[in-house]
């Protein structure tokens, strides 16, 4: 029950303190707007940001990092994903109008203006820099608006609408949260940041085509040639599982880096998601009903398990593998 039913119960029994007739859309005005600008952001895509970052922050001091650099680093980088997310609403309105999947989003219902979402969206990133340089340092803040621009110009407004590969090189923007925690620990870039960038990045077209191959038809109709929307189901399948293949064995380029413990979590999870990925290519080969949405769904998953088990491991400090030679 939410605070205004609470308050119009208590209004309702003592005949005391129930809110006017005056302030009760006020109310609900404000908190419809706020609602309305927060669902911009897209909260949930943002899940991604905490599932990979921290991880990332704890492996690149190998110990726990400064939960107040966390906190500032967590901070800016929501900031700046919000902000991308808000100017991808603003640009693909006309997308989002005509799918089902996206057809309560705030512009599409009119609930914020497009000004006011253009504006939402270019301030937040002007924030999410000032906040990261002024408190973790210039290189996070740099890299997180280097994704910002990345993600509109080079994802939204170029490849989105242009190429079935649009998601394996858009992606990219995606992977940037890891090599941003990194660098908000340890000041530079190393090579640990870039295989975790890999991982997410070959993640991203299974994650991604398992969900387009449920909404092929709302692709379709907005004209966003998703492979889904070109390719045959069997083409997608057999798509998904190589690159399930490629990001289960990149997981293990970060053997070096971390201990037994990681990388036997990264090879268990790493064979329960291939044995879905092959068991929907078999499906899809074999004709009958197939389920894409638990495979989208296991995904994020075996993404949470193999970046929880990176913190785990650098927090508890056992010896890593080290190269074999």
């Amino acid at each position: 029950m939410s605070l205004v039913d609470a308050a119009h119960g208590r209004g309702d029994s003592t005949g005391a303190d129930a809110p006017s007739v005056a302030e009760t859309p006020g109310r609900r005005g404000v908190r419809q707007v706020v609602g309305a600008y927060a669902a911009l952001a897209k909260p949930r895509v943002i899940e991604l940001l905490l599932v990979t970052t921290i991880p990332a922050m704890f492996l690149a001091g190998r110990e726990i990092p400064s939960p107040w650099l966390v906190l500032a680093t967590l901070l800016g980088g929501t900031m700046a994903a919000g902000s991308a997310n808000a100017l991808n609403c603003v640009i693909d309105t006309d997308i989002d109008k005509v799918m089902k999947r996206t057809k309560r989003r705030p512009l599409v219902r009119d609930s914020v203006p497009q000004r006011g979402a253009l504006i939402f969206g270019l301030t937040l990133g002007a924030a999410s820099f000032a906040v990261l340089a002024l408190t973790v340092n210039l290189l996070s803040a740099i890299l997180a608006v280097a994704t910002i621009l990345f993600y509109i110009f080079v994802y939204t407004l170029v490849l989105k609408r242009r190429t079935p590969q649009n998601v394996v090189w858009g992606g990219a923007a995606g992977c940037m949260p890891v090599v941003i925690g990194w660098s908000a620990v340890s000041g530079t870039v190393e090579w640990p940041a870039l295989v975790m960038f890999g991982v997410i990045f070959f993640w991203t077209p299974p994650h991604t085509w398992a969900l387009a191959m449920k909404y092929r038809e709302d692709y379709e109709r907005a004209g966003v040639p998703m492979l889904p929307v070109v390719a045959t189901p069997e083409h997608v399948a057999k798509q998904i599982v190589i690159y399930s293949w490629v990001m289960v064995g990149w997981t293990l380029l970060l053997a070096p880096a971390t201990s037994w413990l990681y990388t036997t979590f990264a090879v268990v999870a790493g064979a329960w998601f291939l044995f879905y990925a092959h068991r929907l290519r078999a499906a899809v080969g074999r004709g009958v009903e197939t389920k894409p949405m638990a495979l989208f769904h296991r995904s994020n998953t075996y993404l949470m398990i193999v970046f929880c088990a990176l913190a785990v491991d650098a927090a508890i400090g056992l010896p890593v593998l080290g190269l074999p030679f």
